[in-house]
């Protein structure tokens, strides 16, 4: 617990986050990446790095929390690629995720399931198998089935850009904390 004491946040020029937002331990945000008032981001059992043109939205709780912390000697990682959307209420988990991942309303991402590219977890469903899904896989339906996906999700640039207006007129952001490149 000694390491969720103190906070180590990077956030890149570009991003937005609410100050509403729940942060904790050492978590880097990257560019164009829009966190909502009210998610829960936590890095108590290693740091979590999130890629560019992510969207975490209200009650998306990304959390790297060792639930053995007796059993393990080393941190663990949380790496989160680029165009990824955490609908609301969702959970998160699993230790890589890769890019143009949807993680819908209310779903849940165990510990031991990791993301590859372009796959889709349905709204409310429960992953919680030891497994690395292969791309553009879909996941839905009360039963949790699969199938391969024909394209891989678009990314929601306009909904990023939009809220990258819309947010600072309602909420207050946290600085970032990086410089920008020249």
């Amino acid at each position: 617990m000694s390491s969720s004491a103190k906070s180590n946040i990077k956030i890149a020029p570009g991003a937005i986050v609410c100050n509403e937002c729940e942060l904790k331990g050492d978590i880097s945000i990257g560019a164009k990446t829009v966190i909502h008032p009210k998610a829960k981001i936590v890095a108590e059992s290693g740091p979590i790095i999130i890629g560019e043109n992510n969207l975490i939205e209200e009650q998306c709780e990304i959390l790297n929390i060792d639930p053995n912390p007796e059993n393990s000697h080393n941190e663990s990682v949380m790496i989160i690629g680029s165009n990824n959307i955490f609908e609301v209420g969702s959970e998160v988990n699993c230790l890589k995720i890769g890019d143009n991942n949807i993680v819908e309303a209310k779903s849940f991402l165990g510990r031991h399931s990791n993301l590859s590219n372009g796959c889709i977890i349905g709204a409310g469903c429960k992953i919680t198998t030891e497994e690395t899904m292969e791309e553009n896989i879909v996941v839905y339906g009360g039963d949790c089935k699969r199938r391969k996906g024909l394209d891989k999700p678009v990314p929601q640039h306009l909904q990023i850009d939009f809220l990258c207006k819309v947010l600072p007129n309602y909420h207050h952001l946290k600085k970032s904390t990086k410089k920008p490149t020249a």
